[in-house]
């Protein structure tokens, strides 16, 4: 078996073979920039990594940046290593190591960082110049779990990748998904250029980028369902927040995630976290450069300067550290390894800044009881100071029941467990002048002072607009008959019987079921020169209804011969109704975040009801369109709704009075900025067909028209509503 000290004796023939390789090589590969050395400086506070190749390279690498773990990639294609090594250790400013990997004609350099960092290349001769830009101040040497504290400022748990530095917002291009060959997420934006900032951080299970100074086209403003990829990411929603474009990403399980960007592509990558079995324990929050220890029997105060020699910290140590360890770990984070010990000994430890102070729990416990219990001897010995607040947009009473707990006015000095001041503190509030006057001791004052900054803001404003649409179509068709037989020698005077239609003839059966007797050319919508009316016998009277308070149009018939003393008479009656309407109500009301605004019209119908004593008194019931509605502006823009929205109208006539047609939704819902939502809607559809006729003679074909009455009706109404909110972003209000 080949040992560890065999392994030198390969080296000449691995020198032949490669002479032989270069031999057969074509005079192209002997040009071939090779790297030679990397070294690193500081200058002005910024870390530079000097590359030495042995040719001077044609153009400036391409690179991207990693934010978690920080990293600095560089490809350099047509570059070979000649260092020997894979690994070349830094340990100076904010750069840990540099791992050099050759695949083929291309060779990457990576840079461990200690903190996420941007750089800028410079060729000069034969030389990369990799300078590393400075966060406000030269980067001391800590330990890659502490590096978020100190990272470039931007808000909590976030990172920022580069500021804006365009004047104008600009559209993002595209938003793209894509699955990794390890089962991982790839969210892949591409940018317009690479001027535009980029912020991301995670809030509560969600991963949120923002992209400052841009802009977001319409067909990319949507929801993104990535559930099918198979990856921990199950959905990403990309929307427009004024002059920042917030992509939300919402990951599932237990994951771990990682960004950079290269030139004007972001690509933000979540993937499963995966656990190491070589770990001795597991835990949340190990994040520091790994290592090995191997001892037996050392001292507790050596193994924790050995852990502080590799991590660059300052350590203090207790003189009752005392005792002796024996352990073995290989590969696990220095912050890890230092949490095992610690416990093993039950130590504890504080940090504070770059330096740890390590000693027994009982010893930093009691420590820490006498410091608070010095802070609460001074802050009840420290003179008291009166301090005024003068509040804009809130009411000073408000603000002081928030800060003593009381609800009675005028003065608070009581004593409440959910007071904010210290025991000795008291405030009074002017209601005339809205000013605040609190008297307690300076660190309470501070911290009284930042509150009140906090809550003293201009409420933001909201405009909801509702429509109301109601539309009604009715359709109605009616037809009847009558047929009668009249005594010939009752109107032998008249001399004969005629046919009439529509009122112009001087024989027409009319609405009181008599035939009017004239001379020739008479009207009979008159009567003409008619001298008497004589009644009908029907035996079948099936007459049209009348439709929406209108009679129907009749046609009459009379036909005799002269060897019968009968005549027939034939009336028909038909009617046909078509209706169609449309209301659009639109209430608009504007009222302030989490304030309930009312807006009212209509009538108030006023009506007799009976009193205890037997008299009557009268009051009132209003029929009115209401809109009554709570805003409440969400963090995320959007706006939740409680809304209530009437429409009431006075219908029909009864004995009591008019009764009151309602119409009410009342709901809550979750509404974008300037988004419409229908939220209710009422669809009534009635349709009716009615037949009245003579048994046997209405079923004859053809000839059963004569003895039968048929009607037909139907009715839709259909009532819509929808709302609008809107974020008053000027003072402008309603116009």
């Amino acid at each position: 078996m080949m040992t560890m000290l065999e392994t030198p004796k390969m080296k000449p023939w691995r020198i032949a073979m490669a002479g032989l390789t270069l031999a057969v090589m074509s005079p192209l590969t002997w040009a071939a920039a090779a790297i030679q050395a990397i070294t690193s400086s500081q200058q002005g506070g910024a870390d530079v990594i000097r590359i030495e190749m042995s040719e001077p390279l044609a153009s400036l690498p391409a690179g991207f940046v990693v934010q978690a773990p920080p990293r600095v990639a560089i490809d350099l294609p047509g570059v070979t290593n000649a260092l020997g090594r894979n690994l070349v250790d830094i340990n100076q400013g904010n750069v840990r190591s540099v791992n050099v990997a050759q695949a083929g004609e291309r060779t990457r350099l990576v840079l461990n960082l200690r903190q996420p960092s941007t750089y800028r290349a410079q060729v000069q001769g034969k030389t990369l110049l990799l300078t590393l830009e400075a966060a406000g101040a030269a980067p001391a040497p800590v330990a890659a779990a502490e590096a978020p504290a100190q990272a470039t400022p931007v808000r909590e748990s976030g990172t920022r990748f580069a500021s804006n530095m365009n004047a104008v917002p600009l559209a993002l291009r595209d938003i793209d998904f894509r699955r990794g060959s390890d089962g991982s997420g790839r969210v892949v934006v591409e940018l317009p250029n690479n001027q535009v900032g980029v912020d991301i951080r995670q809030q509560g299970k969600a991963l949120v980028v923002e992209f400052s100074g841009a802009s977001l086209p319409d067909r990319l403003r949507r929801k993104f369902d990535v559930s099918d990829f198979g990856t921990p990411v199950q959905d990403m929603t990309a929307t427009q927040m004024g002059e920042r474009v917030r992509l939300n990403v919402t990951p599932t399980g237990d994951w771990e995630h990682s960004a950079y960007q290269s030139d004007n592509q972001f690509v933000l990558e979540v993937r499963a976290r995966k656990t190491d079995p070589n770990k001795l324990t597991q835990g949340p929050g190990y994040a520091g450069e790994k290592l090995s220890l191997n001892f037996q029997n050392i001292e507790v105060r050596a193994l924790l300067q050995v852990i502080a020699d590799f991590t660059n910290f300052n350590v203090v140590t207790s003189d009752t550290v005392t005792g002796n360890v024996t352990l073995r770990l290989k590969d696990v984070p220095w912050d890890q390894a230092l949490d095992i010990i610690l416990q093993a000994k039950g130590l504890g430890v504080r940090k504070t800044g770059n330096v740890l102070w390590i000693a027994p729990k009982d010893e930093i416990n009691a420590k820490e009881k006498m410091d608070l219990e010095a802070k609460a001897q001074v802050a009840a010995l420290e003179p008291l100071r009166t301090q005024s607040f003068q509040l804009n947009y809130t009411k000073a009473e408000e603000i002081a029941k928030g800060l003593t707990g009381n609800n009675t006015g005028g003065s608070a000095g009581g004593n409440n467990s959910t007071r904010i001041l210290s025991p000795r503190g008291s405030v009074i509030f002017e209601t005339r002048t809205n000013q605040l006057f609190v008297n307690d001791i300076p660190s309470k004052l501070e911290e009284i002072q930042q509150m009140i900054a906090k809550i003293d803001v201009p409420a933001r404003q909201v405009l909801i607009e509702a429509r109301i649409v109601e539309a009604d179509d009715s359709f109605g068709r009616t037809l009847g008959v009558r047929l009668g037989t009249l005594n010939r020698n009752s109107v032998a005077s008249s001399g004969r019987l005629n046919l009439g239609i529509g009122g112009n003839y001087s024989g027409v059966v009319g609405s009181t079921g008599q035939i009017a007797t004239g001379g020739t050319g008479g009207t009979g919508g008159t009567g003409g020169a008619a001298t008497s009316s004589i009644a009908n016998s029907y035996f079948v009277n099936l007459p049209a209804n009348g439709l929406n308070g209108f009679s129907a149009a009749t046609m009459g018939v009379s036909l005799f011969s002269s060897s019968v003393n009968h005549a027939l008479n034939l009336e028909i009656s038909a009617l046909e109704a078509d209706g169609r309407g449309k209301v659009v109500s639109s209430p608009r009301v504007i009222t302030a975040d989490q304030v309930k605004a009312l807006i009212e019209q209509g009538t108030e119908i006023p009506y007799e009801t009976a009193t205890s004593s037997g008299a009557t008194a009268l009051a009132f019931r209003k029929a009115t369109l209401k809109l009554e509605v709570t805003p409440q502006i969400t963090p995320e823009g959007s706006i939740i709704l409680d809304v209530d929205v009437n429409k009431d109208s006075v219908g029909q006539e009864t004995r009591a009075g008019p009764s009151i047609d309602t119409k009410q939704v009342k709901t809550q819902v979750l509404v974008e900025n300037g988004g419409t939502v229908v939220i209710g809607g009422i669809f009534q559809q009635s349709e009716s067909v009615t037949q009245q006729k003579v048994p046997l003679l209405g079923d004859i074909p053809g000839v059963g028209v004569l003895f039968r009455n048929s009607q037909r009706s139907s009715r839709r109404s259909e009532l819509l509503i929808f709302l609008t909110p809107k974020v008053v972003s000027d003072r402008s209000g309603l116009r």
